[in-house]
């Protein structure tokens, strides 16, 4: 499954209303780390897609979603589970650092 691009028009649908765990990555293109974090973003997706949604926000385009989640450094992953937020993380981490969150 690919890797969805969040916006707040649709984040309410893809992200509270989903039936799946979400990982949320929010990112900026100048953000290095979150380059870096690009691939394993992308692994996650193609592993677990069946199981879980995996979703990007991009903080520049999206400045009020990030405010909302009081996103201070980037990249920050939020994990959420029944319209909630049950896990997050924050800096580059290790692909099975992020894949527990989802567990």
């Amino acid at each position: 499954m690919s890797v969805l691009k969040i916006t707040s028009s649709n984040f309410e649908e893809e992200v509270i209303k989903s039936d799946k765990p979400v990982l949320v990555d929010f990112w900026a293109s100048w953000c290095m780390p979150c380059k870096m974090m690009s691939q394993t973003v992308e692994e996650i997706a193609n592993d677990m897609g069946e199981n879980v949604k995996v979703c990007k926000i991009n903080i520049d385009e999206e400045q009020e979603l990030a405010v909302r989640f009081g996103v201070m450094s980037i990249p920050t992953f939020l994990v959420f589970k029944n319209g909630k937020v049950s896990d997050m993380t924050v800096g580059v981490q290790e692909k099975e650092n992020i894949t527990k969150l989802l567990k």
